[in-house]
């Protein structure tokens, strides 16, 4: 793989994240595919963290010989609050860290993971005409999306990964069908054989994406091999 390729390949890491490595949200651009990976991140790493985002601050509580239930004083905590608080706080500092710097700052003012949480939706899904106005975008590059001159199949393929991943947390759905053909499709003229086989050979109703994806470059490769 060249310099350009893995340099490509660090960044979408850093964007999407992986099994070791939280999702960065970088721009309002990237947010929908972010929210979409950073929640399947975070139930993967740890599903108590999701909980704390879902349900906010606990409240550490005491409760006196009348009934009252009353804030209860730091020294009087037991081990048992302070694992409470412990996962309020890892689950804020889990959503504060996938943040790029600059948007870590405007978003200091808040102290629990569900309001911090709920402040990211608000400001970058935006109202229902915001998203629809996305949604739109997000249709039109999908049935516009074609290969770049220059660009290598890998680069390509993750191109049109996160596509898909943007549109499915856009909440636009497309058959199976559809993503593999406009995958296919999008292929460079030097892959109008393989296409045209693949197309006989394979049920593109029921591929995944990510079969699809298994075939091209087992394609790629083969003819590399050659």
């Amino acid at each position: 793989m060249d310099s350009q390729n893995l340099t490509a390949h660090r960044e979408l890491d850093s964007i999407m994240g992986t099994t070791t490595r939280i999702p960065c949200l970088l721009s309002a651009e990237g947010f929908p595919e972010w929210k979409y990976c950073m929640e399947k991140y975070i139930k993967m790493k740890d599903f108590k963290i999701w909980r704390s985002i879902l349900k906010g601050p606990v409240r550490i509580t005491t409760t006196l010989e009348d009934g009252t239930v009353i804030d209860k004083e730091f020294e009087n905590y037991t081990d048992e609050d302070f694992e409470k608080i412990k996962e309020q706080e890892k689950a804020l500092a889990t959503l504060t860290m996938a943040l790029s710097l600059e948007i870590a700052q405007d978003f200091r003012e808040y102290t629990s993971a569900k309001e911090l949480w709920k402040a990211l939706i608000e400001v970058y899904e935006g109202n229902e005409d915001i998203k629809k106005s996305r949604q739109d975008m997000l249709r039109q590059k999908f049935n516009m999306f074609y290969y770049v001159l220059g660009e290598s199949l890998e680069a390509q393929l993750h191109r049109f990964i996160t596509l898909t991943i943007e549109m499915t947390s856009a909440g636009i759905l497309v058959t199976r069908s559809k993503i593999n053909k406009n995958l296919l499709n999008s292929l460079p003229k030097s892959w109008d054989m393989n296409v045209s086989v693949i197309k006989k050979k394979k049920d593109l109703n029921r591929l995944s994406l990510a079969e699809t994806v298994v075939i091209i470059k087992a394609c790629d490769l083969n003819h590399k091999q050659r």
